[in-house]
C-alpha cells in the first residue's frame, strides 16, 4: 500500500507544523502498489501510480475499524514513538501533536483520520546518516514494508523514505534533511480512516 500525499484542506492540529517539514508531508490518499522499494530522482510524487490502484478504499484511506478520536490519536502517538525508538541515536523530537483531518468523500461527523508531522534532530548532527541508516532497516520489519525510497528534487536532492504497516494501517514518510545547518529528519505518520463509535462525537483539533 502507498499514501498519496497532498494538502488536507480543513485539518486541524494541535500547535504548529514544524518549520523543518514541507506541508507536502500531510499525506493523505491511500494507493495500492506493487512495486517493492526504489530509490531514484524521479519528479514523480510517491502515490502518483493511481492508474495502478487495485483496492483503494473509497475516499482513498484504508478502514482503520471504529475507535475515538483520543484513541486513535493514542494508536498514532504510538507509532511516532516507535519510529523515534527505531532512529537508534540520540536527539530530540518536536513538540506538535497529532492533528485530525476528514477522510475524503465519507460523512465528516463520521469518519476521521489522524496525522502527525514531527522533527527529530539528532544531539550530534553526524548521527543523521546513522538515523536514517537505522529507519531503512527497521522499516522493513516487524510489519513494516518500505514502499518508496528516492532522492526528491530538492535543491540538496533530500533522501524520502516511505513505507507502510497494514496491521496498524499507517504510513508513514521520512525526509532527511541532511545539508542543512542542524540536519534533521521530518517525519509524517499517516492513520487509515476511522470510523467514530455510535454516540460519540469527532472532536476536530
Amino acid at each position: 500500500m502507498l499514501y498519496r500525499p497532498h494538502l488536507v484542506p480543513g485539518a486541524h492540529h494541535r500547535g504548529r507544523l514544524p518549520a523543518a517539514l514541507p506541508l507536502a508531508l500531510v499525506l493523505t490518499g491511500l494507493l495500492l502498489n506493487g512495486c517493492g522499494m526504489t530509490e531514484n530522482d524521479s519528479t514523480d510524487s510517491p502515490g502518483n501510480t493511481a492508474g495502478r490502484s487495485q483496492e483503494a478504499a473509497p475516499g482513498g484511506l484504508p478502514d482503520a475499524g471504529t475507535a475515538t478520536v483520543d484513541e486513535a490519536v493514542s494508536a498514532v502517538k504510538e507509532v511516532s514513538s516507535e519510529i523515534y525508538r527505531f532512529t537508534g541515536v540520540p536527539g530530540k523530537a518536536s513538540e506538535p501533536g497529532p492533528g485530525v483531518s476528514e477522510c475524503a468523500g465519507k460523512d465528516p461527523d463520521m469518519y476521521f483520520s489522524v496525522y502527525h508531522p514531527w522533527n527529530f534532530a539528532p544531539t550530534k548532527a553526524a548521527d543523521n546518516e546513522a538515523a536514517m541508516e537505522n529507519l531503512k532497516k527497521k522499516l522493513n520489519t516487524g510489519g513494516w514494508v518500505t514502499k518508496q525510497l528516492y532522492h526528491d528534487n530538492s535543491p540538496n536532492k533530500s533522501l524520502n523514505l516511505i513505507a507502510d504497516n497494514d496491521t496498524k494501517k499507517v504510513s508513514v514518510w521520512i525526509v532527511q534533511y541532511a545539508k542543512r545547518e542542524t540536519p534533521s529528519l521530518g517525519i509524517t505518520v499517516q492513520s487509515g480512516c476511522y470510523r467514530v463509535p455510535p454516540g460519540e462525537t469527532i472532536d476536530h483539533f
